[in-house]
């Protein structure tokens, strides 16, 4: 990171999970459980294969959910409050991040593949949920999910963002893809780089990596 390469930024776009929490703590385990028992039941599927329909559904739409809607039908409102039924309670309270997010100069917001009752039960738990300007889910989407084009512009459009003025900090680098063509400073937040073109900067602690900004 070199000195400015985020003075021109006035809005801080962060994804939900595994982004504002680390993995490690593998939060996402208890979600795709229950999406696997939600295929299971609603599609009709042995356990096997209704795991490899959601990996593949994932890979292939974006989300698990886009291609149930877009395969099955399946009501997104249900499915949603279902599979993030888990249990919090493993997620640390993190103030140190919470201060240098707020210390951050600008508008700073959450946008997450997930619904937005969801992120503000992880954002409590984290003590980040005073932290955010404003917090958008899949549903301000239209249930369209990133790497979707269309699903950013409509998040950006909803929120009076300005990409050029924007920087995002996501774990899955597909997710940047979009991001970076509109012209974001592009953050990877993971354990391991994925150098690509679309990718400006990468770390494997977001607190750590903020500190350097404000």
């Amino acid at each position: 990171m070199t000195q400015g390469d985020f003075d021109h930024v006035r809005v801080w776009v962060f994804d939900l999970d595994n982004t504002l929490y680390p993995p490690a703590i593998r939060l996402f385990d208890q979600i795709e459980v229950l999406m696997r028992n939600y295929v299971m039941r609603e599609i009709g599927l042995d356990e096997a294969a209704a795991d490899q329909l959601r990996r593949d559904y994932w890979k292939d739409h974006g989300t698990t959910l886009a291609g149930l809607i877009a395969e099955h039908g399946v009501d997104p409102d249900p499915y949603l409050a279902e599979v993030h039924a888990i249990d919090f309670s493993v997620l640390p309270a993190d103030p140190e991040l919470a201060a240098r997010i707020d210390r951050l100069p600008g508008r700073k917001i959450v946008y997450t593949n997930g619904s937005r009752p969801y992120a503000l039960d992880v954002l409590a738990a984290r003590g980040l949920g005073d932290t955010f300007d404003a917090i958008y889910g899949i549903e301000h989407a239209g249930y369209l999910p990133k790497p979707q084009q269309a699903a950013f512009e409509a998040i950006f459009a909803l929120d009076g963002l300005s990409a050029t003025e924007g920087a995002m900090f996501e774990d899955d680098p597909r997710n940047l893809r979009v991001p970076h063509m509109m012209g974001m400073r592009t953050v990877h937040v993971a354990p391991e780089p994925a150098p690509a073109d679309h990718i400006h900067h990468h770390t494997d602690d977001l607190s750590a990596f903020l500190s350097r900004l404000v």
